[in-house]
């Protein structure tokens, strides 16, 4: 039996700057229907998300909200300003501000964290915990794993597939689209169609939709209709091209595996000595013993210990695990960016590394596309060592001729990120190394960079908690399992979870050891960090808070463990088990911020 709907719409038309962005878009959303919105760059996903909320006029048509029906909005970009605590965000404007503080705690957030010093993750958590404690009817979310680790968005999958109202999700994330949805709204050239299925089963409904447009469009020039099938479709279109993407990985793998194994071979006899020094001589980094541990005012905290790798020309890994396991870290550990505190490292002198990092490239605002791609003048950019036309290497990062003389300043985000991509991909290298290259994408960027990457034939490090992107371009994984230990497992994301399923759980995040006899580490000897002054106070503050956290989770636990705890008081061993269980979740997050100040101000002590 179908159900009421709880949101429609009715030819919908909206202009902008004289040019119609919504010609007639027509839907309906019931409780109990979570539908992934998609369509390509531009085409309007936000405004038509801020309509549905009512924080935008339509120029014509209708939209009806059941009566009564609350709505609740995850904006990509949480705005804090005006807000002296995560609770104060999470509950304004709430009767009862307990359901954010629950929710709060739920996420992992100390309700009274200052929102200023937050980071990425944190603030997507408190954002999260502000929807929910709405109850809403209504949950709209743009771009909600962004900053996100996996284990946490799994969580997120299971309380969404729990949510009972109507959900509408704009993602760049396929994993989570098609563990969730159970329908798209596809926007596409001012109209909205809707799908039967969830995202999993888009790509088979939209080609036989296109199917049927191309049938009417037999008679238009062959590149006419290739161009009207990707500007069409946008976040489709990708069958073909993943296919051979597919065929192209597995036999990277394949060749992967053969490499280790003539390694292997080589160590075991000398028959085989050829075959080995051929191996040998593939080697990009060899790491042996790596230790590499942060001093926190709790106790020491391992990042890495003990870790023996060695990569090998061609090899595409990925680095997963939790926020806060030390992935960066570990990269710069691998790059001789940071310096171990024991162990060996050699890299191969002949390496040409390009790291693209979390806070990618800064683009000049004044600069056109043209300046910012060929900065010296002249209409060549050398893309990894061969002369292109800039005009012809922009068009493959699908920006047109007539956008060269552009400001950056007024490209869309999801343009902004194809330019970033397009610098840091001319560079000349032989090992390129991304620390979360899908943040922020929108889905023509990232199905462009898959396609760009399965074409790139030097070494690949990846830091990523987009699971499908993982499956699709590396041949391993390196794992945290507790301690600092990292274990690399053949495959993508979906062979490293089977082979570690604590990938998922909470557990993998290294935790500082108990050293009550060691001395704080002595600051005033340090040279300037040049941390701002927020954060040099912000890490001062957690030196004291992290060990008053400490001190009153070993008071808890000593109580909860008395005999007679809970015959005693059964209600007073409820609410202590509920505090130790708040204070747990809140030293994890202070270490997870500390580690992070720490490794910014190493960074900058180590550049100064």
């Amino acid at each position: 039996m179908a159900r009421p709907p709880l949101l429609t719409l009715t030819d919908v038309a909206l202009t902008f700057g004289g040019k119609p962005l919504f010609t007639g878009v027509s839907l309906s959303l019931a409780k109990g229907e979570r539908a992934a919105l998609v369509g390509r760059n531009g085409a309007g996903k936000s405004t038509l998300m801020k309509l549905m909320s009512g924080a935008l006029e339509p120029d014509g048509g209708d939209i009806w909200l059941q009566a009564g029906a609350v709505t609740a909005i995850v904006p990509q970009e949480p705005d804090f300003s005006g807000y002296d605590t995560a609770l104060a965000y999470a509950g304004e404007g709430l009767d009862e501000r307990h359901f954010a503080e629950a929710e709060l705690t739920e996420m992992g957030i100390d309700p009274t964290l200052d929102p200023a010093t937050l980071s990425g993750g944190q603030a997507r958590r408190v954002a999260l915990a502000r929807a929910f404690a709405r109850q809403p009817d209504l949950l709209m979310m743009d771009e909600p794993t962004n900053h996100l680790d996996i284990a946490t968005i799994a969580m997120l999958e299971t309380r969404l597939n729990a949510f009972k109202g109507a959900l509408i999700l704009v993602s760049h994330d396929r994993r989570f689209l098609e563990n969730v949805s159970t329908t798209v709204l596809w926007l596409r050239q001012g109209v909205v169609l809707k799908s039967p299925g969830g995202y999993g089963k888009f790509d088979d409904w939209a080609d036989g939709v296109e199917a049927a447009e191309e049938k009417r469009l037999a008679r238009m020039q062959t590149q006419l209709k290739a161009e009207h099938r990707w500007l069409a479709r946008g976040v489709t279109g990708r069958r073909r091209r993943n296919q051979g993407r597919l065929t192209k990985l597995m036999e990277m793998r394949a060749r992967h595996a053969d490499l280790r194994a003539g390694l292997a071979a080589g160590r075991a006899g000398a028959d085989l000595a050829a075959e080995s020094g051929d191996v040998l001589s593939k080697r990009v980094i060899e790491a042996k013993s790596l230790h590499k541990t942060y001093e926190t005012p709790t106790g020491p905290l391992p990042i890495v210990t003990d870790l023996t790798l060695n990569i090998l020309r061609g090899d595409r890994i990925g680095i997963v695990g939790p926020n806060g396991a030390g992935k960066t870290t570990l990269i710069k550990l691998l790059l001789g960016e940071l310096d171990a505190d024991s162990g060996r490292l050699k890299r191969n002198p002949t390496i040409e590394p390009t790291y693209l990092d979390q806070a990618r490239d800064a683009l000049n605002p004044r600069d056109t596309l043209w300046e910012t791609l060929a900065p010296s003048g002249g209409d060549q950019i050398m893309v990894q060592g061969t002369p292109r036309h800039v005009t012809g290497y922009a068009k493959d990062f699908l920006f047109l001729p007539e956008q060269m003389r552009q400001p950056v300043g007024a490209l869309s985000g999801g343009e902004r990120n194809r330019l970033t991509m397009a610098v840091a991909l001319a560079r000349p290298s032989n090992l390129l190394v991304m620390d979360e290259p899908t943040n922020d994408l929108d889905m023509q960027t990232l199905d462009l960079l898959e396609d760009m990457l399965a074409s790139y034939d030097g070494t690949l490090i990846i830091v990523s908690h987009d699971r499908a992107f993982l499956d699709a371009t590396v041949t391993s994984c390196l794992v945290p399992v507790g301690g600092g230990q990292w274990l690399q497992t053949a495959g993508g994301w979906s062979d490293a979870l089977e082979q570690v399923p604590s990938l998922l759980g909470a557990a993998p995040r290294p935790k500082a050891a108990k050293s009550p006899a060691k001395p704080k580490p002595d600051r005033s000897a340090k040279t300037q960090t040049k941390l701002s002054y927020k954060d040099s106070y912000r890490l001062e503050e957690l030196g004291t808070l992290m060990p008053e956290r400490e001190a009153e989770i070993a008071e808890l636990e000593a109580a909860l463990a008395a005999p007679d705890a809970y015959g005693k008081d059964p209600a007073a061993f409820t609410a202590k088990s509920q505090r130790l269980e708040a204070a747990q979740a809140d030293l994890a997050t202070m270490e997870e911020e500390w580690l992070t100040l720490e490794e910014k101000r190493e960074a900058l002590t180590s550049g100064a």
